[in-house]
């Protein structure tokens, strides 16, 4: 609505994304070329995420119309990078190229006797994360392992990268909310590696989902206590503003 205090159901712009109990990405975000970047996980069908012509495991690229840009990599598909397995947050480094992207992604729980092993990437479009192929830090030609994988299950939520100024050390910082590990991780990526790596609110907030820069430049978390596998407070989640 023109107040912005509530919506309705316009059209359906891509379908087709399969759905399980689990693995589902489901994040959204418009990138720097105007573009929808859709993240979706493998459905739990690992094998998925290596079909070019299966939307799930993938970060795909429509237009805000829900239709196929014609400069995607490959011609009449909506793909933009394969190998996921369930991606729930990234963010571009250079707001001039939609090309370049730094990507968290879920590693196993227990496919193929694999655990833990979540995971930041730096990837370029086009590119092939590698799962189920490889995991942790596998390497294989063609794939790309992570810049920093956890031995155990953090698992990442949300991701995005800092660009206020209330916290002037954490520029172009990558942000991430994680789950079970219950921290906020910052990580500074240089050339395409990891510099440095911090964690915050160690067991004090609980499970955090969501992480974004708001219109203010302070960055917004969210908690995700009442979903079933957090301690849900009597006041329910919340919205936290991160400031110095």
């Amino acid at each position: 609505s023109d107040d912005r205090t509530s919506a309705e159901r316009v059209k359906v712009i891509f379908d087709g994304i399969a759905a399980a109990s689990n693995h589902n990405g489901g994040r959204i975000a418009f990138g720097p070329d105007g573009m929808l970047y859709i993240g979706t996980g493998d459905a739990s069908i690992p094998e998925n995420s290596q079909e070019p012509g299966n939307p799930n495991g993938k970060l795909l690229r429509l237009t805000p119309e829900g239709e196929i840009p014609a400069d995607n990599p490959r011609t009449g598909n909506p793909l933009w990078v394969m190998g996921i397995r369930n991606t729930q947050g990234w963010d571009w480094p250079d707001q001039n190229d939609a090309g370049t992207l730094w990507l968290v992604d879920h590693g196993p729980s227990g496919e193929m006797m694999r655990f833990g092993h979540d995971e930041v990437n730096v990837v370029s479009v086009n590119g092939n994360l590698g799962w189920p192929e490889i995991y942790g830090c596998e390497d294989e030609q063609g794939m790309i392992p992570p810049v920093i994988t956890w031995n155990d299950a953090v698992p990442p939520g949300g991701a995005a990268i800092y660009s206020g100024e209330a916290i002037p050390e954490w520029k172009g910082s990558l942000i991430i909310a994680t789950l079970g590990s219950r921290h906020l991780h910052r990580v500074v990526i240089q050339n395409g590696s990891v510099v440095n790596h911090e964690v915050y609110f160690r067991n004090e907030l609980g499970r955090l989902r969501e992480v974004m820069m708001g219109p203010d430049g302070n960055l917004y978390v969210t908690t995700s206590n009442c979903d079933g596998r957090g301690d849900c407070p009597e006041e329910g989640d919340k919205i936290l503003r991160i400031i110095k």
